[in-house]
């Protein structure tokens, strides 16, 4: 039902005028399902109030509900068409006095961690496209016809709006950034493994899906209401700049089961690492920070090793960011391994000494669909210097065991990372893993190792040995047809 519900809204957003792209979609699927989410769970603590006794005290006036002006009622429940707003009407309203209504939470608040200020800052930051009320009242009463009540709805609707992300992510532009395949970041997570009462921190959040993985990770069995309130408030974090994902990642993690979100709107890589306290240092981090970018010298200055690429500084961050005896899971450009100037030797050489990078999973290309390069994930820990590296060279293969290409129509799944997941818990060798002494590096700190288990390609034979041998076979094979021909 909800996904057939999903289908019509964005048959609606394809006939609007404002809206062009699968992010367009996302965008304004995500303000609109934010707010049906809102007067669900407003409507939910009013009546678990109501049943103890207690009065509940809206966070939105009763003007700017979702039930006055997207949803109207008639008394019997059904949908008050003669008093709904539409057209032009609709437009205005939404443009000129809901949306600075609600982005004027974030001034009103107590503080960053409340759900007021998140209300203020996604509405701060989100535009409505639609151009047609008309279009735009069509999508209202598809969006209404969404519930949040129950477990197994949000459940369900989380599922649908991955699938949203997922189709923003693979269709090109920009959108890739917003998406890292699920399957790898469950192996990652299977690796790293998050505890209950640890904090989990991505500081370059994008849509969230970190966090959210590592939140079902986390929420498997029987907790207690201490442990769920432990993993409800005190244990997802993370930053991210720009405005798109930001509000994608809290729709996420709300539709995930993390009503208040711990995610700030900001630069991350603004923040002098010089300056980080033991406050400020998580458990584990698992990220995959933007790879490619340029950062300016004014944002370098924040960073021991100054360099323009923006994953290797966010490696720095996170190595800064992680506390003694913490994990991290970071997925960075595989020509980090190798790159030969002096940031980067220096970035491993820092890497190497002050954390122990025990696996590197090599991932084959097509992992990330659009982004034009070959990843690696580097698994280390902090307090410890490496001694020695597992490697494993993911190579994903059809059910018959022959190699498989990677794409849009072929995406990586969690079968091809079973027996990396499997083998990283004892660092087995493996055809497709093995190991590396760091002793054995110069200073350099190359850390591009080739398989030592694939075999030796054949080395290519001389020209005139390969004629004569060609010769032989012809001759032989004339014999063998003049004795058949004496035979007949």
């Amino acid at each position: 039902m909800f996904e057939q519900t999903f289908k019509n809204i964005d048959d609606v957003l394809w006939k609007e005028a404002g809206c062009t792209t699968e992010l367009d979609y996302t965008e304004q699927s995500s303000w609109m399902l934010f707010l049906k989410y809102l007067d669900d769970l407003e409507h939910e603590r009013a009546m678990e109030a109501e049943l103890v006794g207690k009065e509940y005290t809206f966070i939105i006036d009763p003007a700017h509900r979702w039930s006055k002006w997207a949803a109207p009622k008639k008394q019997d429940g059904t949908f008050d068409h003669d008093n709904a707003l539409t057209g032009d009407d609709l437009i205005q309203y939404v443009n000129t006095d809901l949306f600075p209504y609600l982005h004027g939470f974030k001034e009103r608040a107590s503080g960053p961690d409340t759900i007021e200020y998140k209300i203020g800052e996604i509405f701060g930051e989100i535009k409505n496209k639609f151009q047609s009320g008309y279009s735009l009242r069509d999508a209202l009463e598809l969006m209404d016809g969404l519930r949040f009540r129950s477990q197994k709805e949000k459940h369900e609707l989380s599922h649908l709006y991955e699938a949203k992300i997922k189709n923003m992510g693979n269709a090109g532009r920009n959108g890739g950034e917003y998406y890292t395949p699920r399957p790898l970041i469950r192996a990652m997570i299977q690796v790293v493994k998050p505890q209950i009462g640890e904090t989990v921190y991505d500081g370059a959040v994008g849509s969230a899906g970190f966090l959210c993985e590592a939140h079902d990770y986390m929420r498997q069995g029987d907790l207690t209401t201490t442990q769920l309130d432990i993993l409800q408030t005190k244990t997802f974090y993370g930053r991210e700049k720009k405005s798109l994902a930001y509000v994608i990642a809290i729709m996420n993690m709300i539709l995930h089961g993390i009503e208040t979100p711990n995610i700030i709107h900001a630069n991350t890589l603004s923040e002098n690492i010089r300056h980080v306290q033991e406050k400020d240092r998580y458990d584990v981090i698992l990220a995959n920070p933007p790879f490619g970018g340029k950062e300016r010298a004014e944002v370098q200055q924040n960073f021991r090793i100054k360099t323009g690429e923006t994953a290797f500084l966010f490696l720095q961050h996170f190595i800064k960011h992680l506390k003694a005896g913490g994990r991290a899971a970071v997925v960075i450009k595989n020509t980090f391994l190798s790159n030969s100037d002096n940031a980067s030797k220096a970035l491993r050489k820092e890497l190497l000494t002050s954390c122990n990078l025990h696996t590197v999973l090599d991932c084959p290309s097509g992992t990330f669909l659009g982004a034009g390069v070959k990843t690696v994930v580097l698994f280390f820990e902090k307090g410890a210097p490496t001694h020695k590296t597992w490697f494993y060279q993911l190579e994903p293969k059809t059910a018959d065991g022959k190699p498989r290409s990677m794409g849009k129509t072929n995406p990586l799944n969690d079968n091809d990372l079973k027996e990396f997941v499997e083998l990283q818990a004892s660092f087995a060798e493996s055809a497709q893993s093995w190991s590396l002494d760091i002793s054995t590096l110069d200073d350099s700190y190359d850390l591009s190792v080739k398989n030592p288990n694939t075999p030796e390609d054949a080395p290519l034979r001389d020209p005139a040995e390969i004629m004569d041998e060609i010769a032989a076979l012809d001759a032989e094979s004339a014999d063998i047809l003049a004795t058949i021909r004496g035979l007949i």
